[in-house]
This record gives C-alpha cells, sequence and structure tokens, in this order.
C-alpha cells in the first residue's frame, strides 16, 4: 500500500460532564460545538477545494466505546481503502478490536496498539459528513 493514514480524523476524551465541558470550550476558545462536540473543516493540501473534518469528542468518563483500553483518550486516524489496511494490519500480527462497519460517513474499524491503546481507523465520506455535522469549527 502506498498511504495508510493520511491525518487525523479525531480526538475522543473521556471527561466527568462532557456537556460541561463542550461549554467550557465554546465560552472560552470558540469552538462551535454539537452533540457530539465539533468537527474542525480544513482544505485538502492536493485538492484545495475537498474539504476534510477531524473530529473533537470529550465522552462520558464510564464510555465502553475505548475497550478493551483502559486509556482515557482514543485517537481516530483517517485512512485510505481500509479493507486492504485491514487485511495488511491482521497479516502483520496488528490485534483488529471488531469488525469494519459501514456509514453512510465512512467506514471504521477499531485496533489496539502496543501500548494499549484503542485506535479507531476512519475511510471518510467527506462530502456525507460535511451534510451530517452541525458543530463546526473553521479557520
Amino acid at each position: 500500500m502506498s498511504r495508510k493514514v493520511t491525518g487525523i480524523g479525531g480526538v475522543f476524551f473521556k471527561v466527568k460532564d462532557p456537556d460541561a465541558t463542550k461549554s467550557w470550550y465554546s465560552e472560552h476558545l470558540g469552538l462551535n460545538v454539537d452533540r457530539y462536540g465539533t468537527a474542525f473543516e480544513w482544505r485538502s493540501a492536493e485538492n484545495p477545494e475537498q474539504k476534510g473534518f477531524s473530529q473533537w469528542s470529550p465522552m462520558k468518563e464510564d464510555t465502553t466505546y475505548f475497550e478493551p483500553s483502559a486509556k482515557d483518550f482514543m485517537i481516530n486516524y483517517r485512512v485510505e481503502n481500509l479493507l486492504k489496511l485491514v487485511e495488511e494490519l491482521k497479516r502483520n500480527g496488528v490485534r483488529i478490536l471488531d469488525e469494519i462497519q459501514e456509514f453512510e460517513y465512512g467506514k471504521f474499524v477499531h485496533i489496539l496498539d502496543p501500548d494499549g491503546h484503542a485506535i479507531e481507523l476512519w475511510e471518510p465520506n467527506d462530502e456525507v459528513y460535511d451534510q451530517l455535522t452541525e458543530g463546526r469549527t473553521k479557520s
């Protein structure tokens, strides 16, 4: 494979009160938030007409979304051709935590790094994601 990870797709982290955290970031740092957090909108360096997004999401501290990782955060990486990447990762002994899930805004799978961090891999459909996201922070 030529390119695997193409950028940061998002940062997800545990907090006591996600709504209070989102309010604080909105008030003090100007993030435009919705129920999930915010989507940072950016443009592709190779094609400035193409939008891309990186999600920022505080989550309840008792979320099980990161399991089996016990860490307080999870990073999502944007990737190309998730199916081929997962096949390669399996061949190389990387622990795949679930099956590829497909939604209208992209494909997802979770893996575990050697330090026990859950990692979410996302092959995005940015055109659909653009239509779905309400909280958006742009420069």
